[in-house]
């Protein structure tokens, strides 16, 4: 098995012989965020619109970006190659940094610690995964700030670990009685011919997938539209989605044991992937970013 290579702080060395420190920030109080972006054929996935995230990231818990590499870009193509993958997962985390003792005020003058590594992934898939994924609803129990992709992520992992016990693909996060999110994905349902989703607020992560695929239905002459929906609503839709980065868009056939539709993917769920499969295949083809 080859070496896995990671980027820390300006170095590119083996996953074994990176370390930070203990009394670091993000293993002291999570102060940090992250970032995801697929890789297909060797090409990152929408880029721009991820850097642009981090960076609003960077922006709202206020760590200093001076510190980060010039070139992002360039640091995970040369990731990428050192690492000799083609389809993979590029995870970045950008945390406040060391500190000199625990506290909760942000110390002055502290290099953020930067890290970033790929996980390797099978081919990418040519054809739409129409598996029906099961999911179940839970208590959003999240702070008030979603909208950051921060890396205290411990209510996502309970939620997500609630699905998992009850043999549940993902969990559905409920906030006043409105669906809101998954615990890892954006929530979309069809109703009387109508893509609806959660508008982008402080509840939600507006996820790079999810803002594609309403692109694309726009593009497209679909109707959209970006409102709040109860669980009852969504119990009631004639088709339901999930999708991130990873998942791409999967589509739901029960929530909480009760079927959705006909109990498959619906029809404006094979339009959408349709049209986003053609979107990698330019991707491949160097067409796009």
């Amino acid at each position: 098995m080859s070496v896995s290579i990671v980027y820390l702080n300006g170095d590119y060395l083996p996953l074994a012989e990176a370390s930070v420190s203990v009394m670091d920030r993000g293993f002291l109080f999570g102060d940090g965020i992250y970032e995801v972006i697929p890789v297909y054929a060797g090409q990152l996935f929408r880029l721009p619109q991820h850097l642009r995230r981090l960076n609003r990231s960077l922006s709202e818990i206020l760590i200093d970006k001076s510190y980060l590499p010039e070139d992002l870009e360039e640091v995970s193509a040369n990731l990428l190659s050192k690492n000799n993958v083609q389809n993979a997962s590029l995870y970045w985390q950008v945390t406040r940094g060391q500190s000199s003792q625990r506290d909760h005020r942000f110390p002055s003058n502290t290099e953020v610690t930067c890290f970033a590594t790929v996980n390797p992934l099978p081919s990418a898939a040519q054809q739409p995964d129409a598996t029906g994924r099961k999911v179940i609803s839970v208590e959003d129990v999240r702070w008030q700030r979603c909208d950051i992709k921060a890396i205290t992520l411990l209510a996502n992992c309970m939620a997500r670990q609630q699905a998992e016990n009850q043999r549940a693909d993902e969990a559905i996060m409920v906030r006043d009685g409105f669906a809101i999110e998954g615990s890892a994905s954006n929530l979309f349902m069809v109703q009387q011919g109508c893509l609806v989703t959660a508008p982008e607020s402080h509840w939600i992560l507006g996820g790079i997938t999810r803002e594609l695929i309403l692109e694309i239905a726009r593009e497209k002459g679909l109707r959209v539209s970006e409102r709040l929906f109860t669980l009852d609503d969504l119990l009631q839709a004639d088709e339901v989605w999930i999708s991130s980065s990873m998942r791409e868009i999967q589509p739901v056939v029960s929530v909480d044991g009760q079927a959705i539709g006909n109990g498959q993917a619906g029809p404006m769920w094979h339009q959408i992937t349709e049209y986003y499969m053609a979107y990698k295949q330019k991707l491949y083809n160097g067409d796009i970013v």
